[in-house]
């Protein structure tokens, strides 16, 4: 997995960079500025590139679009210390795949990251509540499959199989519905998306 991380404030490039290669993230590579960012985008390949919201060169959110062109389509996602619901639905609406709180614990950071890269989108729970998805529990299509796959017992590995995904990304999922659902096991989850009629 190949990250890159732009993001205008030292210490947070710093710590956020150690902290992925430290969970095994191949490379890491950092700028300071969005016109960086671009060069390094355009002469290097990135499984995903986080952009940091108020750093100079993104005027607001128009940078998403011009870093997915030299990301030739590829994941961008939107860092924020300014996590407010307006912004994090805005930046999904103009294209990001994702919208990560810089306030996300370092171990829900990497979870998340891994996510975007496998092609889900990304946004924290408590903002998608704030947004307004009319969506029961807000899962997104991935995760409607894996919980149809859940309410019918099957295992990590036979839903990993059958979506043609790993089996790490499938716990994430599972995770991830746990949380969304407030449930406290996969039964439990199960559970609850039959009496919600969810699937």
């Amino acid at each position: 997995m190949r990250i890159l991380l732009a993001d205008d404030h030292d210490l947070v490039r710093d710590t956020v960079s150690l902290f992925l290669k430290s969970e095994g993230v191949e490379a890491v590579e950092t700028a300071e500025n969005l016109p960086d960012a671009l060069t390094a985008a355009s002469q290097n390949s990135f499984d995903l590139a986080l952009l940091d919201y108020n750093m100079p060169g993104m005027n607001g959110l128009d940078g998403i679009g011009r870093m997915q062109d030299a990301m030739k389509g590829g994941p961008v996602a939107i860092l924020s210390g300014t996590a407010t619901p307006a912004i994090a639905k805005d930046a999904i609406k103009a294209g990001a795949i994702g919208f990560v709180p810089k306030t996300m614990s370092a171990k829900a950071m990497i979870s998340a990251i891994r996510l975007m890269v496998s092609g889900e989108v990304f946004l924290p729970v408590n903002l998608q509540q704030q947004t307004g998805d009319s969506r029961a529990a807000n899962l997104t299509s991935r995760e409607t499959e894996v919980l149809r796959a859940l309410c019918d017992g099957k295992s990590n590995k036979e839903i990993a199989r059958d979506l043609d995904l790993q089996e790490v990304t499938i716990k994430l999922h599972v995770k991830t519905l746990c949380r969304k659902l407030d449930a406290r096991n996969r039964t439990q989850a199960a559970m609850i998306a039959r009496d919600r009629q969810l699937i």
